[in-house]
């Protein structure tokens, strides 16, 4: 290679990269929703399940720790440490995956709670999420909505398969647990 041209190289290499990095930053957050329908299941009923944030690795699936870290249950600054879930990209990895979890704030009346991810190795960035039931004449719904910054190594089908599924299993259980002898 000529010496000559190699600073002018360097520079167009220094800019693509600058460039990919600027347009990296200024993706738009990714958006998704899952919904799960409780046939014969009441929004009261349901809501119960939901509103202990410590006791989450009762429903989601693969979830085997779910503990506090500090606050009360349900209380708004509370946070939770939940590991040894798999994801759509790791699942066949002996890594555990874990994340520290803070409610940012719960209603009781309107069934309904969020949360963010404060910490963790699974690559979620400024994620917030709110779960809702829905009463219905038949039942209820749990809807399930989030926010997050794209996730390196992952595309947002990926994400969307990971709650939606994983939504589906909570909604089973929860149902089994409220109808044994109906659910089996």
């Amino acid at each position: 290679m000529d010496h000559e041209h190699q600073p002018e190289l360097e520079g167009k290499a220094c800019t693509e990269m600058a460039n990919q990095v600027a347009h990296e930053q200024h993706q738009p957050k990714w958006e998704g929703k899952a919904c799960a329908e409780m046939a014969g299941a009441k929004a009261e009923q349901v809501w119960p399940f939901l509103e202990d944030f410590f006791g989450l690795n009762k429903w989601f699936p693969t979830l085997t720790t779910c503990r506090p870290v500090e606050g009360v249950s349900g209380r708004p600054g509370c946070v939770r440490y939940c590991a040894g879930f798999k994801t759509p990209v790791n699942s066949g990895d002996e890594i555990e995956n874990w994340t520290k979890q803070k409610l940012l704030s719960i209603d009781p009346t309107q069934l309904t709670f969020s949360y963010s991810i404060i910490d963790g190795n699974v690559g979620f960035n400024s994620y917030v999420s709110t779960v809702k039931v829905v009463p219905r004449e038949d039942g209820c719904n749990i809807e399930w909505c989030y926010e997050v910054e794209p996730v390196e190594g992952w595309e947002l089908k990926d994400l969307d398969c990971f709650i939606g599924s994983g939504l589906q299993v909570m909604a089973k259980r929860m149902e089994e647990a409220l109808h044994p002898a109906i659910s089996k």
